[in-house]
């Protein structure tokens, strides 16, 4: 438990801070929830990035007043100031480089309304990603956006960031599943931005301009969520290729035909390798890549639909494609998947993330450009 601010350790950082800002930030949310000794700012100056640059005090918001008279605080004496969620990007966002202070929203965790008739869910920031899911599933509903952290990540970091997940490839990211948002502007300024309907066509779409832009615009306190209803069936296959240009050319064949998967995930021969002592799951030997395709909808359509999809996965370089006989096949699967990060982390400590897009058609060009990357200057690339 982060220890409370005390008269000596305030005064640390008054020749940093102004003290009337110090005061203030006391004053919106309390002593108790304001952190300048050293060692509890330490926490709060890393992400999963890695990186450290300790904030000069740490502020603790619980709700969207709160948020206003900080922010207008900082704009009125020029502090910097970095909203903070749980902290598990690895891109280093939420590392407050320039100083100043460090908003957590950790602690807005509130869901302040379901609504399954209208499809929609309005949360607080901190609200992680898992218990939406668990939030909306009560409902038969889910929220597409499922990042590799979603059990531990919050919903606040999803809109910064414009998190997407393996479901992406058809319910799309974040920025396709937010209605509306309430933020708060760096002059502290409160805005609403959205509809709570489907159809928006009027004045400007500053919800999307919003999402992803990682708390340079505004930050967000209250996120109006899309939902979508939870599918009947789900079926997952695993591909496995010779090399790495029949995968690839396997996932534009995929994407051009009319079922579209709701996951597709690639996995090349130096993935499968590092996350064998990591996962349960059968993961082949001596494979160039692998992809998971998984697909949903209704019951009745699911053998047409992975029909369709094993004809798209076939090619000459094809050495295996099998379904998960069960759920716990399929779960163990998607564990596998989710244990490449860290099991990157352990083995290099300092790695970095990179996310890259390409349209469909070029990624054999991608990835071959990449591995000729890794061999000439000696760097290991894992795709």
């Amino acid at each position: 438990m982060p220890r409370r601010t005390s008269d000596a350790s305030r005064a640390s950082v008054t020749a940093e801070l102004p003290r009337r800002f110090l005061e203030r930030l006391v004053e919106a949310v309390g002593p108790e929830n304001v952190l300048t000794d050293p060692a509890d700012r330490w926490v709060y100056g890393y992400d999963n990035s890695r990186k450290q640059a300790p904030p000069e005090v740490v502020a603790f918001a619980t709700a969207h007043a709160q948020v206003a008279v900080i922010l207008h605080a900082c704009h009125e004496f020029g502090v910097p100031v970095v909203a903070r969620g749980r902290g598990t990007n690895t891109t280093g966002a939420a590392v407050p480089l320039a100083g100043g202070l460090v908003l957590s929203l950790e602690r807005m965790t509130r869901i302040v309304s379901t609504d399954p008739a209208n499809r929609a869910l309005r949360v607080e920031p901190g609200t992680l990603n898992q218990a939406v899911q668990d939030e909306a599933a009560k409902h038969g509903l889910f929220w597409p956006p499922d990042p590799t952290s979603a059990a531990y990540c919050t919903v606040g970091g999803n809109i910064a960031l414009n998190a997407g997940g393996p479901k992406a490839v058809k319910y799309g990211a974040t920025r396709e599943n937010v209605l509306g948002l309430t933020a708060v502007t760096g002059s502290g300024e409160t805005i609403h931005t959205g509809v709570y309907t489907t159809k928006g066509v009027v004045g400007y779409d500053l919800t999307r301009l919003i999402i992803g832009s990682e708390g340079t615009l505004a930050i967000v306190t209250e996120a109006t969520l899309k939902l979508t209803p939870l599918p009947e069936a789900r079926r997952t296959l695993q591909a496995v290729y010779r090399d790495i240009r029949a995968a690839t050319q396997a996932v534009v064949a995929i994407m051009g035909q009319p079922v579209t998967p709701c996951a597709l995930e690639f996995m090349d021969a130096t993935s499968i390798e590092m996350i064998r002592d990591y996962s349960q799951a059968e993961l082949p030997r001596g494979a160039g890549a692998l992809l998971m395709i998984e697909v949903d909808g209704q019951e009745v359509a699911m053998d047409a639909a992975v029909a369709a999809i094993s004809r798209a996965a076939k090619n000459d370089g094809l050495v295996s494609l099998a379904a998960a006989k069960t759920k716990e096949e399929a779960e163990a699967l998607w564990a596998a998947r989710k244990a490449l990060s860290p099991a990157l982390r352990t083995l290099a400590p300092n790695k970095l993330n990179e996310d890259v897009v390409v349209p469909v058609s070029r990624i054999p060009e991608l990835i071959e450009g990449l591995e000729k990357l890794s061999k000439e200057y000696g760097i290991p690339i894992v795709n």
